[in-house]
């Protein structure tokens, strides 16, 4: 060898050439920048996007962190956006300004943020150097050094431990400990108590709807009424980040500024999440927590890195339907398979309750309930491939649940909790097969409602239904004039009969020209517009109409079918007495028994058709067997379905008829006094079963008194 280098490198080659004994050390450096220990900028202040104008409605936690002597853990959990951080930063603020503490933030949503970030709290706490460098070069516990320093402090402090969603980043190491010297505040989504042994769970959730509607008039005071914000804040479903980000788009509008009924339009025409984060164009940086449509993409990606895809699936399934309780009976079939496993469901939805993206709620069932915008948020980012198959998912989930032949039947609050999610799947409907699915469960979901007495929201569900359906599918959809006519049953029943009568005519004519005059459904139509007719008092028209609806429905389902017995048990109510007593040779008269032989002595037509055939018992003078019938069907009635349903009552005031008529004046009285306290309850004080029942009562209280001067 001589001087000289003998060798040379190519690309990232080395050589080393050496006379004597050398000692040789290699730094690397890849990038633009030396390489050096990352670090925050800074532990005393919070590291926050936009810190909250003025904080609404979180006195009460606020209180509670505060009456903290030293020593205590507390968590704040929510879903994201809900204003977790906005808490922790109005407490850090109080708690240093006010408190005189020393204030430490650090943002724990990564590993090597947060490792980083409570070595600079040691540093803050007086580590030297030396300690702090054997610490990062792992020849010395970290965590044990930083708590040794915070119990070491000589001021009070408050720790925040920001974001914290993977919890398992501050178990490995034991990063998250107590102290007497201060206070532990942590944010996170993460809500299992099995996370954070030892400390206080504080729920963190949206705003009460003053407070929100207040929350944007502080953002943008100029842009509306507080009426106006408050239209927009339930919009936005009061959720903490939304309001945030609309306020901040209001406000910054220059050109042309919107008022907040401008935005609100804007939202109900569709602008949804992407019109929300516009609002984002102040904040500084792309941190997808201060986004509404990417904050819940953190946990989804979350979930995909443990091997958690069903999570995702599950929440994909979810929105599909409306942010109110969701029965927990609806996720737990075998239909969900469409979405994903059912024997990972569990696993799926324990997964979302974790990270709050759900949460459980007992309204009379057992239910989850998810935000809208969150569920808006996933809605508009699923993969449009998953889109079908989750739509038929749904509606097969919802179908499995709603009575495949609703009967007549006590309340059932199932009911009521399924309708927002009916006309959810009818709002979210891609194409028109998809809509005729979801009309088609919620109109029998509708007919179950109004067999329970439920009319109103019957009435109003299967409306908005027939609207939304109509859009896609045309007024002269099969699906849809059955809606239309559940509507007009339901018109007829909360005693609007003109109104009825225009509607049940108008798609009874429809249905038979399209379909033909024997179709069920124009026979269905044609069954509740005879009522109609009757009450209007319009009584040839209806006979001659249930004549031709029982025909048919005779033709068309057979004699013994129930739809045909009911429209025969109708004739029983509607023909005058003596032509009962005559029609088909007298054999109208016994149709409880043909009833009972077809269909059962408990089925609902069997007990109507021992109702009319009281009646028709009444009419004809004979008052003990009217008496007898009408007693033992008022008696299966309230046993089936309680005292204020509407055929118990229609049941009970013929009694008080029978009662009266075998000189029980005062039981008539009595049984007919409760009636009509029960409709007026029920219906209101002018429905005309109300206002019949009270001419009924005063006619029958009337008997009782003696004649004048007697």
């Amino acid at each position: 060898m001589t001087g000289a280098t003998d060798g040379h490198a190519e690309d990232h080659g080395r050589v080393y050439q050496a006379a004597g004994d050398q000692h040789i050390s290699e730094h690397h450096h890849y990038g633009k920048d030396p390489a050096a220990p990352s670090g925050p900028d800074s532990v005393r202040r919070p590291a926050v996007g936009r810190p909250p104008v003025v904080l609404r409605d979180r006195a009460e936690v606020l209180e509670r962190l505060r009456a903290g002597r030293g020593g205590e853990v507390y968590v704040l959990y929510g879903m994201g956006g809900c204003g977790k951080t906005a808490v922790a930063y109005t407490f850090f603020r109080l708690a240093t300004e006010e408190g005189g503490r020393v204030g430490l933030w650090v943002n724990a949503s990564d590993r090597s943020g947060l490792r980083a970030g409570m070595l600079a709290v040691a540093a803050d706490r007086g580590a030297g150097d030396g300690e702090l460098l054997a610490a990062r070069n792992g020849l010395r516990p970290a965590a044990d050094l930083v708590w040794q320093y915070l119990d070491r402090s000589a001021r009070p402090w408050l720790l925040v431990l920001d974001n914290a969603d993977e919890p398992e980043i501050l178990r490995d190491g034991s990063w998250l400990r107590s102290s007497p010297r201060g206070t532990v505040v942590v944010t996170t989504r993460r809500s299992a108590a099995r996370w954070w042994p030892g400390a206080e769970l504080q729920h963190i959730g949206v705003l009460p709807r003053a407070d929100a509607a207040r929350v944007l008039s502080d953002l943008a005071p100029h842009s509306g009424t507080p009426e106006e914000a408050d239209q927009v804040a339930e919009k936005l479903g009061r959720l903490p980040l939304a309001l945030t980000l609309a306020g901040g788009f209001l406000s910054q509008q220059v050109l042309d500024p919107w008022t907040m009924d401008t935005y609100r339009r804007h939202l109900e025409e569709g602008g949804g999440v992407e019109l929300i984060d516009r609002g984002a164009d102040a904040l500084s940086g792309e941190d997808p927590r201060h986004l509404v449509g990417a904050t819940w993409r953190l946990t989804l990606d979350a979930f995909e890195s443990r091997g958690l895809p069903e999570a995702t699936a599950l929440l994909r399934l979810l929105s599909r339907f409306a942010p109110e309780p969701l029965p927990l009976v609806l996720l737990n079939r075998a239909e969900i398979d469409g979405a994903l496993p059912r024997a990972r469901c569990e696993t799926a939805l324990r997964a979302l309750l974790d990270q709050s993206l759900t949460e459980l709620v007992d309204v009379g069932a057992r239910c989850v309930r998810s935000h809208g915008v969150l569920l808006d948020s996933v809605a508009a980012a699923t993969p449009a491939e998953e889109l079908q198959a989750l739509a038929a998912t749904a509606v097969r989930l919802l179908d499995a649940v709603v009575p495949g032949v609703p009967d007549a039947g006590p309340y059932d609050p199932l009911h009521r909790l399924l309708v927002p999610h009916g006309l959810a799947l009818l709002r979210r409907a891609g194409d028109a097969s998809a809509a005729a699915d979801a009309l088609a469960v919620t109109i029998r979901l509708c007919a179950a409602l109004h067999r329970t007495g439920d009319y109103l929201s019957a009435g109003e569900t299967v409306r908005t239904a027939a609207d939304l359906a109509e859009r896609r599918l045309g007024a002269e959809h099969r699906l849809v004039l059955a809606a239309r006519s559940r509507e007009g049953r339901a018109l007829f029943r909360l005693g609007r009969y003109a109104e009825a009568e225009t509607l049940l005519s108008r798609v009874r004519a429809a249905q038979e020209r399209l379909f033909g005059a024997d179709d069920p459904d124009t026979l269905d139509s044609g069954h509740g517009l005879q009522l109609v007719l009757g009450n209007l008092g319009r009584r040839d028209e209806a006979v001659t109409l249930l004549r031709a609806t029982a025909e048919g429905r005779r033709r068309t389902w057979g004699p013994a079918h129930p739809l045909t017995l009911r429209s025969r048990s109708s004739l029983l109510v509607l023909l005058p007495v003596s032509e009962v007593v005559t029609e088909e040779d007298g054999s109208l008269l016994a149709l409880p028994s043909e009833c009972v032989r077809h269909l059962g002595p408990d089925h609902t037509v069997t007990l109507g058709a021992r109702h009319n055939h009281a009646w028709v018992l009444y009419g004809l003078g004979r008052f003990d067997e009217a008496d007898r019938e009408i007693r033992l069907v008022t008696e299966a009635y309230l046993r089936r379905f309680g005292p204020d349903y509407p055929i118990t009552l229609a049941a009970r005031q013929l009694l008080s008829r029978t009662r009266a008529a075998l000189g029980h004046g005062d039981e008539a009285v009595g049984i007919m006094t409760d009636v009509v306290a029960r409709r007026e309850s029920g219906l209101g004080a002018e429905h005309p079963f109300t206002v019949a029942g009270r001419t009924l009562l005063e006619d029958l209280a009337s008997r009782r008194r003696p004649p004048a001067g007697g």
